[in-house]
């Protein structure tokens, strides 16, 4: 990296940890990005940042390593065939939450749903690509579609098609999906399990029902057993 880009990044310094700050110089010194440019959003898991490159712009996502809530994690992650034999060790359950989120994104976008393109992933910091214009994409709970009845439409195929290709988000409300130019984008997709988890069925319940519960507020008459119904035909 050039000297001024070097430069730049000092501004970031006191903000992430000694080991935060040499992933994400490694993953900038590897081209995916150049600096990062602005806060997304800031969570107690996670901090989320736009980050500037040559052709425009990535987000980069870090996953914090002293505060997230490890249990929720590992709650979560136990159960996923991919990671059975992963040990209850604070910084082992971050990395492979990230390596997670990396994985599903890409078996997500295999089954065409509709999700950030997911670029490199490093200890626990994920590169994605950047939904939006000028500005990142709102989410969902920040701006209503102008036709509610089409996009709740897509939605619901875009979780059938998630659980077709055998994942149930998990987590997903207005608050894990983007309006796009009046489309949705998921994301979030750390928490994403396998429906072989036991409780696949209760986390696919809970996501319809968050769905189901948003678009009822802006109007829409939803029948939330055949939404359920309709999800979980994989066949279609």
């Amino acid at each position: 990296m050039s000297k001024i880009s070097k430069e730049r990044w000092k501004v970031w310094g006191n903000v992430f940890d000694e080991f935060t700050f040499r992933t994400l110089f490694k993953l900038a010194s590897q081209g995916h990005f150049e600096t990062l440019e602005s806060p997304v959003s800031v969570g107690k898991e996670s901090n989320v940042f736009s980050a500037k490159k040559k052709d425009g712009k990535i987000i980069v996502k870090i996953y914090r390593l002293e505060t997230c809530d490890f249990n929720r994690m590992y709650d979560y992650i136990k159960y996923d065939p991919r990671y059975i034999d992963l040990k209850k060790q604070k910084r082992k359950i971050v990395f492979a939450w990230t390596q997670r989120e990396y994985r599903n994104l890409i078996k997500a976008r295999n089954a065409s749903v509709n999700v950030p393109k997911p670029i490199a992933f490093l200890n626990n910091v994920l590169c994605l690509e950047f939904i939006g214009d000028k500005e990142v994409a709102p989410k969902l709970k920040d701006k209503i579609p102008g036709n509610g009845k089409k996009f709740f439409d897509t939605v619901i195929k875009n979780m059938q098609k998630l659980y077709k290709s055998g994942l149930v988000h998990a987590d997903l409300s207005q608050f894990n999906i983007l309006n796009y130019n009046d489309e949705p984008v998921f994301i979030d997709f750390s928490q994403c399990t396998p429906i072989e988890n036991p409780r696949a069925d209760e986390f696919l319940q809970r996501d319809v029902k968050n769905i189901c519960n948003f678009f009822r507020k802006i109007g829409l008459k939803i029948n939330e057993e055949k939404v359920l119904k309709k999800v979980k035909k994989r066949n279609d």
